[in-house]
């Protein structure tokens, strides 16, 4: 097995937004916020092979949205997905494997693409199994009000319609090369890859960890729908990630791949940044 990281570019978002009820003059000393309190951060995928398989997980916000939508996200930085894939020597069209941790635009718009005379949507990776698991799939396409904005139409359904997708039961077992962490406070039935690489688990965070500033308990994003139940996940699964010295690896930390922990007298900390590559080199 091999692992990958994928930058698909960067994205601006709301630092109050990300980093709830923390006061500004503490996060903003985190992550320095614009003149707009936009804060830049990433959309870092990971592409795992494994024998014949080559499995992405998520695929960023995509470029199929139009001006508007793109103005109010500030699309930034030289990465897509495409150039992403190509540097380690890859095209969509080798993509056997699409794992969707959620259905939130900046998780999957990667997923569908214009038909070529742009009269319709088509997968962006034809070759490609999209899976999902049934409870956050019937979510996101009878999405309610606070996260309507994030579940677009044109991102979801098109994966359906295509014959692609298939869905993950709910014991965390999968048909993949790897095994899934359920977290339902941030959107209902989010999951987490843990990937043994190496001799050593790697986390795909998602949205329960989306930066290691996130690691401390009280920072959790106003965006989850149920925040104590992202509080009471956080402390669980980061009580877990320590004991097995697990790898946390971070999809929109702008700066830093991934992380480990250490225990504090005052808790679970980050203990260092890494990237993928030279951790496991």
């Amino acid at each position: 097995m091999e692992l990958f990281t994928i930058h698909t570019g960067n994205f601006k978002l709301d630092g109050g937004a990300m980093f709830g009820v923390v006061p500004k003059s503490m996060w903003n000393k985190l992550n320095p916020a614009d003149e707009n309190n936009m804060c830049s951060w990433a959309m870092r995928c990971l592409l795992v092979q494994d024998g014949k398989r080559l499995i992405l997980i998520d695929n960023g916000m995509g470029n199929k949205q139009d001006a508007k939508f793109f103005g109010h996200y500030y699309l930034h930085g030289d990465d897509t997905l495409e150039k992403s894939l190509a540097a380690h020597g890859f095209t969509s069209d080798d993509i056997t494997d699409v794992f969707l941790t959620h259905l939130h635009f900046d998780h999957c718009g990667g997923s569908i693409k214009w038909n070529a005379d742009k009269t319709g949507f088509i997968p962006a990776f034809k070759n490609a199994v999209y899976w999902s698991n049934p409870l956050h799939w019937e979510w996101a396409v009878k999405p309610n009000a606070r996260e309507k904005a994030s579940f677009l139409k044109d991102n979801i359904l098109p994966i359906q319609e295509s014959g692609q997708l298939q869905m993950i039961k709910g014991n965390g077992e999968t048909q993949l090369p790897f095994s899934v962490l359920y977290a339902h406070g941030h959107t209902e039935a989010m999951m987490l890859p843990k990937i043994m690489y190496k001799d050593r688990p790697v986390v795909f965070c998602a949205d329960l960890l989306p930066a290691r500033w996130h690691i401390p308990l009280p920072y959790v994003m106003a965006y989850d729908v149920r925040p104590l139940e992202s509080l009471k996940e956080k402390e669980r699964l980061l009580t877990e990630f320590v004991n097995t010295n697990t790898v946390l690896f971070f999809e929109h930390d702008p700066g830093a791949e991934c992380g480990t922990l250490i225990k504090t007298e005052r808790g679970i900390a980050l203990e260092q940044t890494h990237a993928l590559k030279e951790l496991f080199s």
